[in-house]
């Protein structure tokens, strides 16, 4: 009989890692482990992933406010600086905006409407519809945002992140003034010296601001991309993709990740003779339909692989043949039909009938995102996830 079951994901549970610990050997270990406590076999074609974050906890990528502020200072000047369509979040802005306002003296925070980049709304499509608002051409100070909109807060955390920032710029001694515009080019009526905290459309942004006259522009990527004063730091993406660790730290995204997955990738090897792919993940792509938030607040879901997931998917669709090319056959004729058809499939279906539908993303967007809804953020304790058959197909026995 055919192989019933098709892929499998398994979070796996490991140490709480700290700093220094040799995590490509952990989490062989734990791979290891649960295979042999769970009674299944490691095969060619799994794929290994473990979280950013003890990645970045092993390697010590700490940075402190102090640490975020004497940057901003030396590149911005540490007079007014303009900050550019941060995302609202206590984890993920919260400590960058901390350091930022201690690293001047007066911010001008200029926030995205009705929502940030991630999907967080600061308001309603429909509030701002009722109220013949404009979000490509009207800009709002803080007094008319009030007069519009109230104090809105977020429909899952309740905080008020106007408020929340506002108070969190001057609890740090610096001014806040507050802005509403979504075309990066407004800031430049209040300062000429702008971060750009916008995560994956931040080139364009900083172009538009380069070709408006801005005279020091730095994106969010560029703070804390070389250590300060021994401090973590990401020469690729900065303060990107960073949370909160402690009230005055934020961890890092983890950097120099790719001789870690090609180790743990040789060691499973070594102890399997199983060719395993290996990745690290960050946040999933995908969007909640209530919060309307689309999660990918890090610069990029995977930022190391080994080969064997470079590239998309290259897959039939399955009902699309079953209600066309063999629409007249049931049973185990069309099921032979189909498994035919699979084995006879171009290597490269981009643009044919036959795959419209299928995923087109990249394998490891798809497959980091499933891990991420594996492992989760709270507190299940499985950091590293393991996938079986994510690579068969309808014909695999």
């Amino acid at each position: 009989m055919s192989r019933m079951v098709g892929t499998i994901s398994r979070g796996v549970r490991a140490p709480i890692i700290r700093n220094g610990d040799d995590l490509a050997q952990i989490v062989t270990d734990s791979i290891l482990d649960a295979s042999k406590e769970e009674g299944y076999e490691i095969r060619n074609r799994d794929i290994v992933a473990m979280t950013e974050a003890i990645v970045a906890r092993a390697q010590g990528n700490y940075a402190t406010v102090e640490d975020i502020a004497a940057d901003v200072k030396e590149k911005l000047g540490g007079e007014t600086v303009g900050v550019v369509f941060p995302i609202l979040s206590r984890n993920r802005f919260a400590i960058c905006l901390r350091g930022i306002a201690k690293g001047a003296k007066k911010v001008v925070l200029m926030l995205s409407y009705p929502s940030d980049e991630v999907g967080n709304h600061l308001i309603s499509i429909d509030a701002m519809d009722e109220k013949g608002v404009d979000p490509y051409r009207d800009v709002l100070d803080l007094a008319k945002y009030r007069e519009l909109f109230g104090y809105e807060k977020h429909p899952f955390t309740g905080v008020d992140y106007v408020e929340y920032y506002e108070g969190l710029i001057r609890d740090c001694g610096a001014e806040a003034e507050i802005v509403f515009a979504n075309d990066p080019r407004a800031v430049l009526n209040y300062t000429k010296n702008v971060i750009n905290c916008d995560i994956h459309t931040r080139f364009r942004t900083k172009r538009l601001l380069k070709a408006a006259g801005a005279e020091r522009v730095f994106g969010l990527d560029e703070i804390l991309n070389a250590p300060v004063n021994g401090s973590g730091y990401n020469k690729d993406y900065g303060l990107l993709g960073s949370n909160k660790a402690t009230e005055n730290q934020v961890k890092l995204f983890p950097r120099d990740c790719q001789p870690l997955v090609e180790d743990i990738q040789r060691r499973l090897f070594e102890a399997t003779g199983k060719l395993v792919e290996v990745m690290v993940y960050g946040d999933g792509a995908f969007k909640d339909p209530i919060g309307k938030i689309w999660e990918l607040a890090d610069p990029v879901v995977s930022p190391a692989y080994t080969a064997g997931l470079e590239g998309t998917p290259n897959e039939l669709k399955l009902k699309y043949l079953a209600d066309n090319d063999f629409a007249d056959l049931s049973g185990d004729a069309l099921k032979e039909a189909i498994k035919e058809k699979i084995t006879q499939k171009d290597g490269n279906l981009v643009g044919q009938m036959v795959s419209e539908g299928t995923t087109p993303r990249r394998l490891t967007d798809l497959i980091g995102s499933l891990c991420d809804l594996t492992s989760g953020s709270g507190d299940k304790g499985t950091p590293i996830v393991h996938i079986q058959g994510y690579f068969d197909n309808y014909t695999t026995e």
